[in-house]
């Protein structure tokens, strides 16, 4: 009775070791896929890991080439301000130009006027010094035939000669005054060739100015649009690179999920192995017995 009572605990004990032995298996060959599946998963976190660097790598270049740019950019705004500078001195050195020409062509517009009221002084006082000196020929005639009238005349030939005298001498200041004029009206007419040089120097050069101004800024245009799409692309760059970083961020939770899945699983092993053993030496006390 107790052998028989004994082989049924044992064949109890057998079917109960070999029910845990499929748990085992079970339990070991869930373990292989978690094993497997945490491999993926490293495999996985290692390439993200390597695309991150790349990404990394290529944001710094990126970084510098936009620092490169802005500085470009500052370089240029500052040449544009110092042309645009350039440029108002120039123009304001032009409306000064223009404001002198035209003050001189009043003034030789004025010298020209009174030039011509000098002229006409000349003409008058040249007429009146061919009347005296008619008048002079017919007082000299009336001498001669008029005897009588010596005193007279002589005190009028007096007055007459004092006179002309006096408008030759007011003849000689006006030709003095109009050579004078007309030195004057040289002098203007080459300041006012010099200045018309000037301005037309100006005007090339204010238009060279405009040419590398407008040149200037459709470079900054450019530049800024330029400087736009690179900071778009970092932009997604970024994001794209934050997301990379939540992935790592889920697959390192979730290998922290299967190390400690991993290592339960572990000291289930250790219990079963230690109930096994016990169950070993149950068995092997049981067939010492028996025996």
């Amino acid at each position: 009775g107790i052998i028989r009572r004994q082989r049924q605990e044992l064949k109890l004990l057998i079917a109960e070791l070999k029910d845990r032995d499929k748990e085992l298996n079970d339990m070991v060959a869930v373990h292989e896929r978690h094993i497997q599946a945490w491999e993926d998963d490293r495999q996985k976190i290692l390439t993200l890991a390597e695309r991150c660097s790349l990404l990394t790598s290529e944001l710094n270049e990126r970084n510098a080439i936009i620092k490169s740019l802005t500085k470009k950019l500052k370089l240029l705004e500052s040449q544009h301000n110092d042309s645009k500078m350039t440029l108002e001195n120039t123009q304001q050195k032009f409306k000064e130009l223009t404001q002198k020409v035209s003050d001189s062509s009043v003034h030789c517009q004025a010298l020209e006027e009174k030039n011509q009221s000098l002229h006409c002084s000349v003409l008058e006082l040249s007429a009146k010094t061919g009347q005296l000196q008619a008048r002079e020929q017919e007082l000299l005639t009336m001498l001669q035939l008029k005897d009588k009238a010596l005193i007279e005349t002589t005190d009028q030939i007096t007055e007459v000669t004092s006179k002309f005298k006096t408008l030759e001498g007011a003849l000689r200041a006006a030709k003095l005054e109009e050579f004078s004029r007309n030195r004057e009206q040289q002098d203007l007419k080459l300041t006012l060739n010099d200045v018309v040089f000037q301005v037309n120097k100006m005007k090339d050069v204010l238009s060279e100015k405009m040419k590398e101004s407008s040149k200037h800024q459709e470079e900054i245009s450019h530049l800024k649009q330029e400087n736009g799409c690179l900071r778009s692309e970092l932009i997604l760059a970024v994001e794209e690179a934050q997301r990379k970083d939540q992935l790592y961020q889920f697959a390192k939770s979730k290998q922290a999920r299967i190390e400690k899945e991993l290592s339960s699983l572990r000291q289930v092993c250790v219990k079963q192995q230690r109930d096994l053993h016990f169950l070993h030496v149950n068995l092997d006390s049981s067939q010492d017995s028996r025996q």
